[in-house]
């Protein structure tokens, strides 16, 4: 029998998981597990081996042993649909997961070319970033190319707006962060003045959205402004550095009253690329257009002649901060990727020995002009 038409249920909308997000094509995706007699459910949250499911009876304990794959990239989280064992089974096992439709990953701090799942099945990713301390650009922009690499819509909140007074400076900031996110809505908030909230709830008000940022961006605050009750814990941030305590330690799922699906994650310290061109190249999109007009398809936009790239910078078209930015997370994303090809890698060093080659015979030639 389809979950769709359950006794009482009319459509997917009266379905038990409609509130997480249960649609038709996740139903379909889930038929052949409805034969076996599982159950379909959506993880929100995961311990140490062991994972809270919700399904149609409500939330279940159950472990993930069986679908603890070699790759880190298969491994349950937080967001992701299952199949899990019916009621009498004990104990209660995941037995699959369906097929992710995005994922928001990052590298881990390992020597090994490994990437970390944060969360799965997102259509928003909400960077959470602190006005109560100076912004950093480049770290937006680096939390940024993993949403976009993800698949998710990425949105800037600014939080703690009421901490900025001053409507000509908040207005001079909103602007900062719009040109460090082009595509990207870009939404000020104050969870204790409510300013902003109305906004957010709308639209988180469809689908799954992911809270990202550091310690003491507001994340825990936002989430329980977005709940209307005070679910998550939250302390106040250090007044030296506007860091938190990680208040959050688990990343957790929750339904909105509203519509809609929240995920909480901890304050994340290191944010790490993981195979992620596409997503910095979609957060710098103004450099790839500019790039299409370089003289070389190559150009990496360091001292190649024709480059048009640099040429924007030198007319003031374009900030250098940007383009340093840039090339720091392209390096970055490429060293990621060639730790398991060694064929990149040996592109990479031959091009760093080209490039070394061809500073030092600029140098040489400018001591003799200068000689």
């Amino acid at each position: 029998m389809s979950f769709s038409t359950l006794p009482g249920s009319s459509s997917f909308s009266s379905h038990p998981l409609a509130p997480y997000g249960w649609d038709a094509d996740w139903e379909a995706e889930f038929a052949p597990h409805a034969e076996r007699g599982l159950l379909p459910g959506r993880v929100v949250r995961v311990d140490r081996g062991l994972c809270d499911v919700v399904t149609p009876a409500g939330v279940v304990r159950a472990d993930t042993e069986f679908v603890v794959p070699r790759d880190p990239m298969k491994v349950v989280c937080t967001g992701d649909w299952v199949a899990v064992d019916p009621e009498g089974d004990d104990p209660r096992y995941v037995r699959t997961l369906l097929p992710r439709r995005t994922a928001f990953v990052r590298s881990t701090s390992s020597k090994r070319s490994e990437g970390q799942i944060l969360a799965a099945n997102v259509d928003h990713a909400i960077v959470a970033v602190s006005l109560a301390v100076e912004l950093d650009l480049g770290r937006i922009e680096r939390f940024l190319a993993l949403a976009w690499e993800s698949g998710a819509q990425p949105v800037v909140v600014l939080s703690k707006a009421d901490l900025v007074p001053d409507p000509v400076t908040l207005a001079h900031l909103v602007e900062d962060v719009e040109t460090t996110a082009p595509g990207v809505p870009v939404l000020t908030v104050s969870a204790h003045a409510g300013d902003g909230l109305d906004t957010l709830v709308a639209l988180v008000g469809s689908g799954t959205s992911v809270l990202l940022g550091q310690s003491g961006a507001g994340k825990s605050t936002l989430a329980n402004a977005l709940l209307g009750e005070d679910v998550m814990d939250v302390q106040a941030a250090r007044d030296v550095d506007g860091k938190g305590r990680h208040t959050t330690t688990t990343r957790n799922l929750l339904a909105l009253p509203g519509g809609g699906v929240l995920i909480d994650t901890p304050g994340l310290r290191g944010v790490g690329l993981f195979d992620a061109e596409t997503g910095v190249g979609q957060v710098f999109s103004e450099i790839e257009e500019l790039a299409q007009e370089c003289r070389f398809s190559d150009c990496g936009h360091e001292s190649e002649p024709g480059c048009a790239v640099r040429s924007a910078v030198e007319a003031g078209e374009l900030p250098v901060r940007r383009l340093e930015s840039y090339r720091k997370l392209m390096r970055e994303n490429q060293w990621i990727t060639a730790k398991t090809d060694a064929r990149l890698r040996s592109e990479i060093k031959k091009d760093w020995k080209k490039r070394g080659a061809e500073g030092k015979a600029a140098m040489e030639a400018k001591r003799g002009r200068w000689g």
